[in-house]
């Protein structure tokens, strides 16, 4: 069973583009994981099998990411770039 979770970048004033990532997205892998990458590198990827401190696994093609207005959590985690690192919005959060 994949764990999957969505890593929200703020693109825009009211603009957050929302990447896919498909497996291993729970906090314990995801947030080391995420701390060898920069939110125009996760950009790039556009949709993640799986992000590794050594290399983000692709989809090719990749899915554009979903645009929203604020970080939406759809799936089981929520990642977002703050203060030059990366954390977790907790379901709560991103409902505000």
């Amino acid at each position: 069973m994949s764990t999957r979770a969505q890593i929200a970048i703020q693109i825009g004033p009211e603009e957050w583009a929302h990447v896919y990532c498909h497996c291993d997205g729970y906090p314990s892998h995801m947030l080391p994981a995420l701390a060898s990458w920069t939110p125009e590198d996760i950009l790039a990827a556009r949709e993640i099998r799986q992000v590794r401190k050594d290399a983000l696994d692709c989809y090719d093609p990749p899915r554009k990411p979903l645009i929203f207005p604020r970080p939406t959590r759809a799936f089981c985690h929520l990642y977002v770039w703050q203060d030059g690192v990366w954390g977790e919005i907790t379901q709560h959060a991103a409902e505000a």
